[in-house]
């Protein structure tokens, strides 16, 4: 049986490279380089690398909107 981890991002690192974010939430590169942009993302240079750290990668996952909620039930108009 193979071991799952309790949460996508426990991998031992404290930060991860875009690469490896991309692989840890299955968001493509333009997707993490947007939220970067976009300020929803904090990542972090070192030289000519960029880190998330893996506390602002759960956080930003944790702000995502939750598929079928009732936002989103709201959004269409009573007949």
């Amino acid at each position: 049986m193979t071991h799952m981890p309790q949460n996508i991002t426990d991998t031992g690192r404290h930060a991860h490279s875009i690469t490896q974010a991309c692989s840890l939430t299955g968001l493509g590169r333009d997707t993490i380089y947007a939220a970067i942009r976009s300020g929803k993302l904090t990542a972090r240079k070192l030289g000519r690398r960029t880190l998330i750290t893996d506390d602002d990668l759960r956080q930003f996952l944790a702000g995502l909107p939750r598929a079928g909620g009732h936002e989103q039930a709201s959004a269409v108009p009573a007949q």
